[in-house]
């Protein structure tokens, strides 16, 4: 595997340029392979008025160390930066954000600098097409801080196409939200700005409608962030958040908030008002 060293962070104008290129039919990607580079950004340093954005957009606090979700603005020019390269086996416009894990490993100080590695691995087959994990390490120093698991799943036929879909075993649904989160188009293009992702799918109505949304739909680490504000305060500084996106939140909408604690650590969900399926479910650990 091949590490090739950035001499600074993507610039994400560019690379969604690339991406939308990279969507054409005659020029977009295909193969059945990964690239084997892993990409190298060192000594990056957090700029404060983008992380005071960041909290403000995301209803959370502004502090001396980072938010849990927030290193995933620092790894997700890298992570497009790999997607859009000729060597990825699809498009990166299009594909779902389907899984995400997090694993902090210590609290990280928003002047500690940064090394961050990007590489991808495990592509599997799916019922619905293709999964890929891009995997994002952040060390200080030799020390690893905080690593994710980023899964996207691109729709195409495969082996499994024709399995039929599994029953999801029935969830207890508390009868009262912990809260409700309301958000927006001006406070998604607010989080676009900020953290770079503006894919045409959360900024663009006419955008959506080409990826088969009635409507612009929210970013999925948008919710993941601010799902967290139920528990801010109470979250240990080593600590696994597991999410698994469910149906987009249209916007605009109001969403039910939940938070359980369990033996191990937390449910969170974010859930329809009022068909109750869910945008989001997620645990800390």
């Amino acid at each position: 595997m091949a590490e090739i060293e950035l001499s600074s962070r993507p610039s994400t104008l560019e690379v969604y340029g690339r991406a939308a290129l990279s969507a054409l039919p005659v020029v977009g990607a295909s193969g059945d392979s990964l690239p084997d580079d892993t990409l190298l950004l060192r000594g990056l340093r957090v700029d404060p008025d983008n992380l005071a954005e960041y909290t403000k957009v995301c209803g959370l606090r502004f502090g001396d160390t980072l938010p849990l979700t927030y290193p995933f603005m620092l790894t997700f020019p890298l992570v497009m930066k790999l997607m859009v390269s000729k060597d990825f086996p699809f498009a990166a416009v299009g594909s779902v954000h389907a899984e995400n894990v997090i694993e902090q490993l210590r609290p990280i100080s928003l002047s500690e600098p940064l090394d961050v590695r990007v590489h991808a691995e495990n592509m599997r087959e799916h019922r619905k097409g293709l999964l890929v994990d891009l995997v994002s390490v952040v060390n200080v120093g030799r020390e690893t801080v905080w690593r994710q698991t980023s899964t996207f799943l691109h729709q195409q036929r495969t082996s499994l196409s024709g399995q039929p879909k599994t029953e999801p075993e029935p969830e207890e649904i508390p009868p009262v939200p912990t809260s409700t989160l309301r958000v927006d188009q001006k406070i998604i293009d607010r989080y676009a700005a900020i953290s770079g992702d503006r894919n045409p799918i959360h900024v663009s109505t006419l955008g959506a409608k080409a990826f088969g949304f009635s409507k612009p739909i929210a970013h999925g680490m948008w919710s993941a962030a601010a799902a967290l504000r139920a528990v801010e305060g109470r979250i240990p500084g080593k600590v696994t958040y597991s999410v698994r996106f469910g149906k987009p939140v249209l916007l605009p909408a109001t969403v039910n908030l939940y938070a359980q604690r369990e033996l191990e650590g937390w449910a969170l969900a974010l859930r329809h008002r009022k068909k109750l399926y869910p945008h989001l479910t997620a645990t800390l650990r």
